[in-house]
């Protein structure tokens, strides 16, 4: 045998060798660690308790469970050494009772955030000092305002005076101090006023309003203001003039008169008394100039019933009494329910025409036929439509004050 051969038989045993002996030391380690994990170590009763023994019961640490509102409770029972839950028990409907066995300390209650509270029954508010409805009509009107602790009224008799003069309407109110309600000021009153508005028609049928006449105006309650310690705001007078005259153009534009005339056939006349009786049973009054007049329940005339000659009306018309003819007026812009009105008048006017044996013409003394009646018919549409557009409604309180 060579020594190649001796060489390597010597280290085949060392290797088989050295397998055995790590084998061994393998299994024995493996042992030890079998042995401290199944059997308990040796406890000295003297000792205190370390720890808890694998023999005492152990609870389970559970969190509670979180069930729906429909959800009926399931119970867990222990049951060493295995743990088995029981079925449910059908639902019942009463609360479940409070749970005492869980060891597990219940979380604290979520934080609920608090209900705001109930909002306070509406209460009426008080009227207020100052109402938002002020005495001025911006369409047309001109506007100055004063304010002041306990204006006395009388501090503007002779302004009240003055300004009577500048030839358009004006108007002054005043809010009384503690009250809630405007009302029209006098001079002569002793009352004190916290504010007071005094306005300036713009237009009317006399024209519309000019610089001078809005200036004067301020002009004179500044006057007083500066004398008595007030506060004064005017408004602006191009503002203004720009409106008077757009609403004075509007007003030429609507401002129509409508006549229809009873006259006699041929070269005759009519009877004034028989026209007299007639307007007398059909509701006309007499008025102190001598006309007749159709009112409303305002006092406002519909339509008028004058003389063609120069001579008015009088009371005591005797018998015999004769006239060129008689005229009924209608003054479109101030009457409301127009058309309404004019097809009344238009019935009156063809009765009177019957009575005394006359016709019913127009301005042009050409018969009213009733294709004429109806283009004035048209025509009186189309005024009303513009009027309601514009803001001023026929026979409405600014209507009248503008047709005055």
């Amino acid at each position: 045998m060579s020594d190649l051969q001796i060489g390597l038989l010597v280290v085949g045993a060392v290797i088989v060798a050295a397998v055995v002996l790590f084998n061994w030391w393998q299994e024995r380690r493996f042992r030890r660690q079998a042995d401290s994990a199944f059997h308990p170590p040796h406890i000295d009763p003297l000792m205190p308790d370390a720890g808890p023994s694998p023999r005492d019961r152990i609870e389970p640490d559970m969190d509670e469970p979180v069930f729906g509102e429909s959800m009926p409770d399931v119970i867990v029972a222990i049951d060493e050494p295995h743990l088995h839950v029981e079925p449910p028990p059908a639902p019942v409907p009463v609360a479940a009772p409070p749970r005492e066995t869980v060891s597990a300390p219940e979380p604290p209650p979520r934080p609920v955030a608090p209900r705001p509270a109930p909002p306070a029954p509406a209460q009426s508010a008080p009227r207020p000092a100052n109402p938002a409805v002020v005495p001025y009509d911006e369409l047309i009107e001109y506007r100055v305002r004063l304010q002041g602790d306990g204006i006395l009224a009388s501090v503007f008799a002779d302004t009240f005076n003055q300004v009577r003069a500048l030839g358009k309407v004006v108007r002054w109110h005043g809010l009384p101090v503690g009250a809630a309600d405007w009302e029209e000021v006098h001079p002569w009153r002793d009352a004190h006023y916290q504010q007071l508005v005094v306005t300036l028609q713009l237009a009317d049928r006399n024209g519309a309003a000019g610089e001078e006449q809005m200036s004067a105006l301020c002009g004179a309650l500044t006057g007083v203001a500066n004398a008595h310690r007030l506060r004064i705001a005017c408004d602006d007078i191009g503002d203004a003039l720009e409106r008077a005259q757009s609403i004075d153009r509007f007003c030429v534009d609507v401002d129509v008169l409508i006549g229809l005339n009873i006259v006699a056939r041929g070269d005759g006349s009519v009877n004034l008394q028989r026209i007299v009786r007639e307007a007398e049973s059909g509701g006309m009054q007499l008025g102190a100039d001598g006309v007749f007049q159709l009112l409303d329940s305002r006092g406002e005339p519909l339509y008028a019933l004058c003389n063609h000659d120069a001579e008015p009306f009088a009371g005591d018309v005797h018998e015999g009494q004769t006239s060129q003819g008689v005229t009924l007026q209608f003054d479109v812009p101030r009457v409301p329910d127009g058309i309404k009105v004019f097809d009344g008048m238009v019935t009156f006017g063809r009765r009177l025409a019957n009575e005394v044996g006359g016709i019913l013409v127009d301005d042009n003394l050409r018969p009213l036929t009733d294709a004429g009646i109806d283009k004035i018919r048209a025509q009186l549409a189309q005024i009303y439509e513009r009027m309601e557009a514009r803001g001023v409604p026929s026979g409405s309180r600014r209507a009248l004050r503008l047709f005055s």
